[in-house]
């Protein structure tokens, strides 16, 4: 029989610990790219987008649907102007923004109403986009699943492009429901909520609302809903099983 003797030299400390900082290294390295070029994930604080997105809908974000501009990576870097590759956004888009007043602070997602040059009115409830009114389907009267004792109308807006949603709407007299027309700038665009009268959007100026957003705040289009948790608690891990919305499990959004 013939025995193979093989030397084997166990790692020095340092050899060990360079290499498991270089893997944890490659491994936040990956991460940061996926998450500054690919998809990133976001939760949802509110309820000015029902019944399209709800309160605890942990989203996938597209970052690279309409390319890439400085608010595409961690904290904000002046590494250039604009946009750079990527489409540009449709009419109809639920998009995730930097809210424009605070350089970059917080987060917002609302749903593209108005493209440049559009103009943009609500009368009463409709919205009209260059004079058109937006065809509506009206339909039941709902409990707000977020308020108590609140009624809503769930009413069904298709835009110029043919793409239908289901919006909450309150009161015609409700503020925010007849406006002004609102010219959308060049490189800029026209936001509002689903959830129409309860929504701080493109209706109010952008000291105290949204205002128009600027391109290169969009920081990409929502695609999925993986999950959605309300009440849920990271020190309760049972809550995460018993407070699991299953029917929102991998929910698309359009």
């Amino acid at each position: 029989m013939t025995t193979f003797s093989l030397d084997q030299h166990p790692a020095k400390p340092a050899e060990s610990l360079a290499g498991t900082a270089t893997s944890i290294g490659l491994a936040l390295l990956i991460a940061l790219v996926v998450k500054s070029l690919v998809f990133q994930p976001f939760t949802i604080p509110s309820s000015s987008m029902e019944p399209t997105l709800r309160t605890g809908d942990y989203l996938i974000v597209s970052k690279f649907a309409y390319g890439w501009s400085r608010f595409s990576f961690p904290f904000n870097p002046p590494l250039f102007r604009g946009r750079t590759l990527g489409a540009a956004p449709k009419r109809g888009d639920v998009i995730v923004f930097k809210l424009p007043r605070d350089h970059g602070k917080t987060d917002y997602v609302k749903r593209l109403i108005g493209l440049p040059g559009d103009r943009v009115q609500v009368l009463r409830g409709q919205v009209l986009v260059n004079g058109a009114p937006l065809p509506r389907a009206m339909g039941a009267v709902v409990d707000d699943p977020e308020m108590a004792l609140r009624r809503v109308t769930e009413v069904a807006e298709t835009n110029p492009e043919g793409r239908r949603y289901v919006t909450y709407a309150e009161s015609p007299d409700h503020e925010g429901e007849t406006t002004g027309v609102y010219v959308v700038p060049t490189g800029q665009y026209f936001f509002m909520g689903d959830n129409r009268d309860n929504s701080l959007d493109s209706r109010w100026p952008g000291e105290v609302g949204v205002g128009f957003v600027p391109a290169e705040d969009l920081e990409g289009r929502v695609e999925l809903v993986v999950a959605s948790w309300r009440g849920a608690s990271i020190f309760r891990p049972w809550t995460w099983v018993t407070r699991l919305d299953g029917r929102r499990l991998f929910h698309r959004v359009s």
